[in-house]
């Protein structure tokens, strides 16, 4: 009963972490075929780990710094240095954790190996002075301090610290509907700090760590929810190709002009005029969006979409209806299944992605920035795909003349900030043409853009 009252809290944090570990594992095992799908992050992996041992060496010592008299000093010192040594790991790996979700991990290692060697250096320290611990009789319960207990302090301190500086520079880097939970969350560990540092008899620096791991489970790493938007992105690309596939001689137009479209997005990030506009979430968004640009070919006769010859006026006119139309349809399709910043760019890049940078496009003749960016972004996605690639009614050009028609519609069909990003990187755009184009690539001039 003693060694049940010394450390019942820690065994209430183990039991919490226990349950989320167990549904973990759970929802992982039946979406085990979904694994390189989730990209599945091993900081949060790892994590669960060093939390297990914090907690497990947390219960120990919580029984063991009471029975001093029957538990050897050595072997007390060791057990609470296994604790101070997986708690400096686990907030390391919860350190680089929200690096890699929000600017990922750096190409320079060095910047991890300083990390790791600070770290190293720490640990070795608070070896050093474990001899020189302290346990104090407390109140309700014995309790260690000295050095090696300050900088294991400091450790946590200084990475939970950085993981601040990291969430504020890196806010919009984080789902807009994630922001609250995780500073909330934020809140209150900085709370059950405080008391373990004011009170250090209390040892409630355990269920800190359970709050943590459950507010990334729920908020970041929860199997279901990657699910959920796994089906949810297959949903939209599954109807996108329904209605590509009315043209079958436009083979995987969607999936190229939306691998371009991200592209742009990423290059024109390095912009400092766009840089607070294309955020995780607007990122996001037009990655689900783009698929969805010619969705309003759905009602356009297929006689049109598959003639081999050019269109005549009024065929064309009947062709720019697909614009407007596929406004309408993300409206009143999709309008209640997904959240409103969704719908709204999905509705953008639907009717405005055929505007052009001088006003002369359609269907509303909009003008420069009067056009959404993320339509903007698709209007040179889309037309590059459609002029490199074969279609029913003309072979797919040469990419050098591909870059033509981009580079000369710069400042008159195009955002000349939009060309610039996607003219930036032209072994990317490569890249992603020859892994994606379907068939043989054509080496003859076309003159029709049926985009």
């Amino acid at each position: 009963m003693m060694i049940l009252q010394c450390c019942k809290t820690q065994i209430m944090a183990i039991l919490i972490l226990a349950y989320v570990e167990l549904v973990y594992i759970k929802e992982g095992n039946h979406l085990i075929k979904l694994t390189k799908v989730f990209n599945c992050n091993k900081f949060f992996d790892t994590s669960l780990t060093a939390a297990n041992l914090a907690l497990l060496f947390d219960g120990i010592t919580a029984c063991t710094v009471n029975l001093l008299d029957q538990v050897p000093r050595w072997v007390n010192l060791l057990l609470h240095f296994g604790m101070f040594a997986s708690y400096d790991v686990f907030v390391a790996l919860l350190f680089w954790y929200w690096v890699s979700v929000t600017v990922g991990i750096p190409k320079k290692k060095w910047q991890l190996s300083l990390s790791l060697l600070l770290n190293a250096v720490n640990l070795a320290a608070m070896a050093w002075f474990l001899k020189d611990l302290d346990f104090i009789h407390g109140v309700t319960s014995n309790y260690s301090m000295g050095m090696s207990v300050y900088l294991c302090f400091l450790g946590v301190v200084v990475h939970c610290f950085a993981t601040l500086l990291l969430i504020g520079l890196k806010y919009r880097e984080i789902p807009k509907k994630k922001r609250m939970d995780l500073f909330t969350t934020l809140f209150f560990i900085v709370i059950i700090m405080t008391i373990q540092i004011v009170f250090p008899e209390s040892l409630v620096s355990c269920f800190s760590v359970v709050l943590i791991l459950i507010s990334i489970y729920l908020n970041m790493e929860n199997p279901a929810i990657h699910s959920l938007e796994h089906y949810q992105n297959e949903m939209i690309m599954g109807f996108a190709t329904l209605v590509e596939n009315k043209d079958d001689s436009t083979g995987g137009h969607i999936r190229r002009s939306s691998a371009y479209a991200k592209l742009i997005a990423k290059k024109l990030k390095k912009n400092k005029k766009f840089r607070p506009i294309l955020t995780r979430d607007y990122l996001n968004h037009l990655e689900q969006s783009a698929p969805m640009h010619d969705i309003g070919k759905i009602g356009i006769s297929d006689a049109i979409l598959q003639k081999p010859g050019k269109l005549t006026a009024e065929e064309y006119e009947k062709m720019k209806e697909h614009a407007p139309a596929g406004g309408r349809i993300i409206q009143e399709t999709f309008g209640h299944l997904f959240d409103q910043e969704y719908e709204t760019m999905a509705f953008q890049v639907a009717r405005f992605h055929h505007e052009k940078w001088n006003g002369k496009g359609y269907p509303d003749g909009l003008k420069g920035e009067e056009i959404p960016l993320c339509a903007r972004i698709m209007a040179v996605a889309d037309v590059f795909d459609a002029v490199s690639s074969k279609r029913c009614y003309r072979d797919a050009m040469p990419l050098d003349a591909c870059y033509d028609i981009i580079r000369k519609g710069r400042g008159e069909d195009f955002d000349p900030d939009v060309v610039d990003a996607f003219l930036s990187d032209t072994e990317q755009v490569e890249r992603i043409y020859y892994q994606m184009i379907d068939g043989a690539k054509q080496r003859k001039d076309g003159h029709e853009i049926r985009a």
